[in-house]
C-alpha cells in the first residue's frame, strides 16, 4: 500500500515539471535614497527604495501549485567585494487570482550592509523573484523582472 502511494506521490511530483512557465514582470525603481541611522546605538547608512511592481504570475499556478513566495531583492558588491542580496519587500500569493500584481510600494525592509557605509559599493540591481511551492515535490525557484544597475545614491541627511 505504501509503495503504490509513494510511487504515485513520484509521479504527481515528477508531471509538475511538464508545465512551461513564462512569469513576465516589471519593476520601476522610483525613488531610492540612502540616509543615517541609528541601529543599535551605532551610526549606518540605510537605504530605501520605492518602486512600481507590474506583474503576470499566473503562468505559475497548476494543479499542484499551493502557494507562491514573491520578494524583491537588492543586489551588490560591498566596499570588500563581498556579494550581497537583501530581500527588501515580500508577499505570500496563495491564489492565480491573486498573481497578477501592479503596485506602488513604499519601502518594507531597509537595506543595510555589515560595513556601516555604502561608499564604493558596486552599482546596486534590483529584481522580483518568486519561489513556486508545490504540494507535492521540489522548490522552484525563478526570476519574473530585473532592472539595470544603479550607483548608491549620495546621502540625504538622518532618518
Amino acid at each position: 500500500m505504501s509503495s503504490c502511494l509513494m510511487a504515485m506521490l513520484a509521479a504527481i511530483a515528477l508531471s509538475s515539471f511538464l508545465f512551461t512557465a513564462d512569469p513576465k514582470g516589471q519593476l520601476v525603481i522610483s525613488n531610492f535614497k540612502v540616509a543615517d541611522a541609528k541601529v543599535n546605538s551605532r551610526s549606518q547608512e540605510v537605504g530605501l527604495a520605492r518602486f512600481n511592481l507590474t506583474a503576470d504570475l499566473t503562468s505559475l499556478f497548476h494543479w499542484n501549485t499551493k502557494q507562491l513566495f514573491i520578494y524583491v531583492t537588492a543586489e551588490y558588491n560591498n566596499s570588500d567585494g563581498t556579494h550581497n542580496e537583501v530581500v527588501i519587500w515580500d508577499r505570500i500569493v496563495l491564489r492565480k487570482e491573486d498573481a497578477l500584481v501592479d503596485v506602488v510600494v513604499p519601502p518594507k525592509y531597509p537595506l543595510r550592509d555589515m560595513r556601516y557605509s555604502f561608499k564604493k559599493s558596486s552599482p546596486v540591481r534590483f529584481a522580483l523573484k518568486y519561489n513556486l511551492m508545490p504540494y507535492v515535490g521540489a522548490l522552484t525557484y525563478g526570476e519574473a523582472a530585473r532592472t539595470e544597475p544603479e550607483p548608491f545614491p549620495p546621502k540625504v541627511g538622518k532618518l
